[in-house]
């Protein structure tokens, strides 16, 4: 499979799936509505550095082996769904703000950007998902026998692909007219939303 072939196989298989939704996809919406466009950006960028590292060690192989591995995916789900209810049960101790501001005028709770990048980070690594997800992407259009130059391009076009999704759909959040509706039942989304990420948790670790 040539290059271009594979580029446009990979970009339309990334694109479906990062636009699914999920607990990157929820995470990504509830700090930005809770704490404004900053932190939905930042993350964005983190959940976009997180699949690097499921790109890395898939490229290096290691994909296949969790796939085999029952005890290894085993483990890598019970973490993550672990920290998925952690993340919801942050979103379920919201509270109603007082007033609806002008998001310009939002400002973040105290956390400092690492901080807040590190979660976006953590809360792609320990989707249990990502490893199957590559490993089934890799099977269809990469080979070891790649060149490292193709493998890093198609690696780095996945990370800006997803990092590009959730970066817009901060900025789309993070608009005025439409972060003020949001706002009003802001402490509710914030709810729904990590009553889902909880459910998701469960559902991992069960799974």
């Amino acid at each position: 499979m040539d290059f271009w072939q594979g580029f446009f196989i990979i970009t339309s298989i990334h694109i479906l799936a990062a636009i699914s939704p999920g607990p990157d996809f929820i995470y990504v919406s509830q700090q930005t509505l809770s704490r404004g466009r900053k932190a939905g950006l930042i993350c964005a960028l983190g959940v976009g550095l997180g699949f690097g590292i499921h790109i890395l060690y898939s490229i290096l192989g290691l994909a296949a082996v969790i796939a085999s591995a029952s005890w290894l995916l085993t483990l890598i789900k019970v973490l993550g769904g672990t920290y998925l209810v952690y993340l919801g049960y942050q979103g379920l101790k919201a509270k109603a703000k007082k007033e609806v501001v002008e998001i310009s005028k939002v400002e973040a709770k105290p956390e400092s950007a690492l901080h807040t990048l590190w979660k976006g980070v953590l809360c792609n690594v320990l989707n249990p998902k990502a490893p199957v997800y590559l490993v089934s992407v890799f099977t269809v259009v990469l080979s070891p026998d790649m060149p490292i130059w193709q493998l890093s391009v198609y690696g780095g076009w996945m990370m800006f692909l997803l990092f590009l999704w959730f970066a817009g759909v901060a900025f789309l959040l993070s608009i005025p007219s439409v972060n003020s509706q949001f706002q009003r039942a802001g402490h509710w989304i914030d709810r729904i939303l990590g009553g889902l990420m909880v459910g998701l948790g469960i559902k991992v670790i069960s799974s």
